[in-house]
């Protein structure tokens, strides 16, 4: 599977802070669809960017599907991004 270009999917406000909603802890699509102005299918699609470029992950627990930063996904854009400070 070809992962996406996280650069490109952090371009997206609503990506941005869903990002730092769940920077603060883990969340469901329903908690972080109260913080926004889109709707609940909206929040899921963006959060499907997210995981398609492996910036959060998702785990179930009973029913629902919890949503938080993926670490290593950040690691590698830091990387990448510490190529010009060296």
């Amino acid at each position: 599977m070809t992962t996406s270009d996280p650069f490109a999917a952090i371009a997206d406000p609503n990506r941005r802070h869903l990002l730092e909603e769940l920077r603060r802890a883990p969340r469901t699509v329903n908690d972080l669809a109260r913080g926004l102005p889109i709707s609940r299918p909206a929040v899921s699609q963006h959060l499907k960017a997210l995981l398609d470029c492996e910036l959060v992950t998702v785990t179930s627990e009973g029913t629902r599907r919890i949503y938080s930063v993926n670490t290593p996904g950040f690691n590698k854009m830091n990387l990448w991004l510490d190529q010009f400070w060296n």
